[in-house]
C-alpha cells in the first residue's frame, strides 16, 4: 500500500494515532454543540434576577424566591429559618451543613437550591417526632457524642443517611459513613458509639 504522496505506508501506530485524534476532535465538536443546545433550552437568570421555586423540606412544600447561585444552605437558613443546618467551611470540607436529598447525604453549601427542586429534603429538624428526638438524635445525647455541638447536626444527618442504606453497619462502615464530617473537638469514639446504638435500636435489639 502507498500513500497519496508516494511515501511509505503508515504504520499501525500512526493509523491508530490519527484515528484517535480524529475521533477526539469529533467528540469535542459534538460535545460543544450539545452543550450549546442544552444551554439554549435552559432558562437563564441574570445577575440579581430571582425566580419562584417549590422546595419540599421535611415533608412540607414551601415556595421561595431564589437566584441562580442561591445554595440550599442559604435557602434553608435564610428563607425557611431551618437553622439546624450549619454553615461551616462552606466549601464542602467540614460537613456541618449535611442534609438528606432523598436518602443520600449532601453538603447543602455545595448544592444549588434549583438543583433539588422537587426532591425530598430532610434537615435535622425533620428527624424529630413531634417534640421528641429522633432515634439518632437521642443516641447522640445518650452517648455524649458532641462537645461544642457545632458539627453535631451534620454528624447526625450523616449517620441517618448511613442507617437508611445500611441498617446493620459494621464499625468500618460507620467510620466511612461519617468520614466526610469533621469534629474539631475529637468526639469520634462517642459518635461511633451513638451510630451503633441507633442502629441496634432500629433493629429492635435495644429498647
Amino acid at each position: 500500500m502507498r500513500t497519496k504522496t508516494g511515501g511509505p505506508p503508515p504504520t499501525a501506530l500512526e493509523v491508530s494515532r490519527r484515528t484517535f485524534i480524529a475521533s477526539v476532535g469529533v467528540g469535542v465538536v459534538g460535545a460543544a454543540a450539545l452543550e450549546k443546545g442544552v444551554a439554549a433550552q435552559a432558562p437563564r437568570l441574570g445577575a440579581g434576577d430571582t425566580r419562584a421555586m417549590r422546595l419540599r423540606v421535611n415533608g412540607r412544600e414551601r415556595q421561595i424566591e431564589v437566584a441562580a447561585n442561591t445554595t440550599l444552605l442559604e435557602a434553608l437558613r435564610d428563607q425557611l429559618e431551618l437553622t439546624g443546618t450549619k454553615p461551616g467551611c462552606e466549601r464542602g470540607e467540614c460537613g456541618a451543613c449535611t442534609v438528606l436529598v432523598g436518602d443520600e447525604a449532601r453538603y447543602a453549601c455545595l448544592t444549588l437550591a434549583l438543583e433539588v427542586e422537587g426532591a425530598e429534603i430532610t434537615t435535622v429538624e425533620g428527624l424529630m417526632r413531634g417534640e421528641a428526638l429522633g432515634d439518632v438524635q437521642q443516641a447522640f445525647v445518650e452517648r455524649d457524642a458532641f462537645q461544642c455541638g457545632y458539627c453535631t447536626s451534620g454528624q447526625v444527618m450523616a449517620v441517618e443517611a448511613l442507617l437508611r442504606r445500611s441498617p446493620d453497619p459494621s464499625a468500618a462502615e460507620v467510620r466511612e459513613g461519617v468520614s466526610g464530617n469533621l469534629c474539631r473537638c475529637g468526639a469520634y469514639p462517642h459518635i461511633f458509639d451513638a451510630a451503633d446504638l441507633a442502629a441496634r435500636r432500629r433493629r429492635g435489639q435495644e429498647g
